[in-house]
């Protein structure tokens, strides 16, 4: 009869360092596409601030609350129905209402050559802007803003960006912030629950992030 033969314990030995190097690989691999998200994320969070002061600086009026933006900007063909010009940009942060000063604000800084994307505001499914992970983007004042709790921040703008999975968000945060999601001027919040912001947001549960500006 054949004697039946088992691995060595060197040959085991090689099996279990090439199955952890495997192991390692593929769990760097995936810190590497997370992080690559969170810096794409946080790069929403860093330009549209700089956009919106940027047409400030240019024109001495807020996109979206300029109601001389036909005048103002190339084309000439600024859409200006509904703006009050006070300052303040009025309507939700994830308006499609073309009258809405927020969501007139990215045709403005599109046709300003500040930001990217289509000005025609008939198709919001292509106009409004998305994060890189499928989520809106948007812009409102501090004082329109239903998704926090009143008092929660102390500047006058918020932009907001939503479907960040809990993680993401709080490496946001940590990135761009105080690394906890209900203090500082970056919030974790439940979308279309108001509140003050998520401590300790769910890993896998995607979330709205609002940074005062």
């Amino acid at each position: 009869m054949k004697k039946q033969l088992g691995f060595s314990l060197i040959e085991l030995a090689i099996v279990l360092v090439i199955a952890g190097l495997l192991l390692a690989g593929v769990m760097r691999g995936q810190e590497l596409i997370a992080n690559a998200k969170v810096k794409s994320l946080a790069s929403d969070f860093r330009n549209i601030p700089t956009y919106f002061y940027g047409y400030q600086d240019r024109f001495r009026v807020l996109p979206g609350d300029d109601h001389a933006a036909a005048t103002h900007v190339a084309g000439n063909n600024a859409s200006t129905n509904g703006q009050v010009q006070n300052g303040l940009i009025q309507g939700g942060w994830n308006s499609t209402t073309d009258t809405d000063e927020s969501f007139l604000l990215w045709q403005h800084l599109r046709l300003a050559g500040l930001a990217t994307g289509t000005t025609d505001i008939t198709n919001p499914a292509q106009y409004v802007p998305h994060n890189s992970e499928g989520g809106q983007l948007g812009v409102t004042s501090v004082a329109a803003l239903a998704a926090v709790t009143a008092g929660t921040f102390n500047t006058a703008h918020a932009m907001c960006s939503d479907a960040i999975l809990g993680r993401y968000a709080l490496q946001l945060d940590t990135m761009l912030d105080d690394g906890a999601g209900n203090t500082g001027v970056m919030r974790i919040l439940v979308n279309g629950t108001p509140g003050s912001g998520e401590a300790a947001p769910a890993a896998a549960t995607p979330y709205l992030v609002c940074m005062s500006f």
